[in-house]
């Protein structure tokens, strides 16, 4: 099978992590180009714009964007209307209105469209899916905890309106939350603190209803010292099921069930699994656009109450 050639738009800090080791290792695809300002990667074409990109190598069928998500929007489309396939990184927009028109388009040309979430490729994901299916969800417990300074070093981005703040890592969370339940929820309620320096909140709490009254709450923080602390706790009628490192460890009862060996904190082997899915839905000219993890933030912003907090300075600005 010929690998199918891909251009990788935004080389930041989840691509140089993330995506290009997935891509080095994939047979489904060919790294052919990066768009980047600040530099792309040794040995592979480099374009300054998408623009320039989609006018030079007609021969890319496929792009993935990468860049965060208050400039992805205008990049994506153009490489629709150019006739190009197109995979988003989560968030998949800064709106959901911008992704419903990417949607529209990608079915009016006949081109894939990939919203993706990383975190649904979570080792033991599937199994808890397939476990909690006949079960009656009783409670949930989000716990969703890192450090900023850590895993987003330096990206003002993310503190600027449609950079989300806490919603970048916790709607990880929430794309595992509505994956795995076989029950809908929807947000009641929110308490969101956001530094007074900041546009987008740092920490809060989320409460969602089932079908039948109160059933999920959630923790969030953004400055959360040591090891990221990424877990959901599932209160069912047969046991309670814990996931783990953001879905790589599945516990039934206390009982480690699948994803032993998983312990140390990090993302492992989620990318090769959202470029495998891309290479399916390619094979298929299909589309993959949930909205709900992002339905579910939205809706967290329109009934929370805003609370402030401290400053945020973060130190590797100050450094540079």
């Amino acid at each position: 099978m010929t690998a199918t050639k891909i251009a990788l738009v935004g080389i930041g800090k989840i691509a140089r992590d993330q995506h290009i080791p997935a891509l080095a290792a994939s047979d489904a695809f060919d790294l052919a180009a990066t768009v980047s300002r600040s530099g792309g990667v040794e040995g592979i074409e480099n374009y300054e714009t998408v623009e320039a990109l989609l006018e030079a190598r007609p021969d890319i069928p496929a792009i993935s964007y990468c860049t965060p998500p208050q400039v992805r929007y205008a990049g994506a489309r153009a490489a629709l209307v150019a006739g190009r396939h197109v995979m988003l990184e989560k968030p998949p927009g800064a709106s959901l209105s911008e992704v419903h028109a990417l949607q529209s388009l990608a079915a009016e040309k006949g081109l894939s469209l990939f919203a993706t979430w990383h975190s649904r490729h979570a080792a033991s994901v599937p199994a808890a899916k397939a476990w909690l299916a006949d079960k009656v969800i009783r409670s949930v417990k989000i716990d969703w905890k890192e450090d900023v300074r850590v895993w987003h070093p330096g990206q003002q981005w993310i503190w600027e309106a449609g950079g989300l703040g806490i919603f970048d890592p916790t709607i990880n969370a929430f794309s595992i939350l509505t994956e795995i339940l076989p029950v809908e929820v929807h947000v009641t309620g929110a308490e969101l603190r956001f530094p007074t320096n900041c546009e987008t909140p740092i920490a809060g709490e989320i409460r969602m209803d089932g079908p039948d009254g109160p059933l999920v709450t959630a923790d969030v923080d953004f400055l959360y010292e040591g090891d990221p602390f990424w877990r959901q706790i599932i209160e069912t009628d047969a046991g309670t099921l814990t996931l783990n490192q953001g879905g790589a460890i599945m516990e039934i009862d206390g009982g480690a069930q699948q994803g032993e060996g998983w312990e140390e904190p990090g993302i492992h082997g989620e990318y090769d699994g959202l470029y495998a899915r891309f290479a399916d839905l390619l094979a298929t000219t299909s589309s993959e656009v949930d909205l709900r993890p992002m339905v579910l933030v939205a809706d967290a912003f329109t009934l929370g109450k805003r609370l402030d907090a401290p400053e945020f300075i973060d130190p590797t600005l100050e450094e540079s």
